[in-house]
């Protein structure tokens, strides 16, 4: 990830551990780990951050490594034939037995700086899942399938906004998968 990008992420990391109390609603249900926190999900709805502009076909992957969780976000740089910026972690989940509240630990420029993001799994099925940090300011929309049907895409888009997320959204993937 570029310099700048991983140093704007630290900065509202930073910030955001200082905002008020959470006001994200409490999860939905629990999470099965071994089946959730495993593969590839594709990234189809997110909030619009200065970081991630220009950034298209974004996936999370999850695998097991050295005894826990490893998550590794990437995206293409405009095109999904763009150069690929990818960022990772180990994932620490944060109740475990529900599984719904997670921190990763990314280590941006080579390592040295090393940023959590505390998440929420909102809501969540077989093939979709929401996401939110504590504060509800963003969000993530993600699938199992690269083009999933609109119809899941605009249940899912309602679903964040009636759970209280107020803010924009951004749809990069859905023209420009690449599965």
């Amino acid at each position: 990830m570029k310099a700048a990008a991983a140093l704007a992420l630290l900065a509202m990391t930073t910030i955001s551990a200082f905002a008020a109390a959470p006001k994200a609603p409490e999860p939905a249900r629990p999470v099965d780990a071994a089946s959730f926190f495993a593969g590839r999900w594709y990234e189809i709805g997110r909030t619009p951050k200065s970081f991630n502009a220009g950034c298209v076909a974004g996936v999370t992957d999850y695998q097991s490594k050295d005894g826990g969780i490893f998550e590794r976000d990437a995206c293409h740089d405009k095109t999904p034939d763009g150069k690929e910026e990818s960022i990772g972690g180990p994932l620490k989940i944060l109740n475990p037995g529900t599984n719904t509240k997670v921190d990763v630990t990314y280590r941006a420029l080579g390592g040295l700086f090393p940023i959590h993001r505390e998440y929420w799994v909102l809501d969540h099925g077989d093939s979709w899942f929401m996401i939110a940090n504590p504060e509800m300011t963003e969000v993530n929309l993600y699938t199992r399938e690269p083009r999933p049907a609109q119809v899941l895409v605009d249940r899912m888009t309602k679903q964040i906004k009636d759970l209280g997320y107020a803010g924009p959204l951004e749809f990069p993937t859905l023209s420009a998968a690449k599965p």
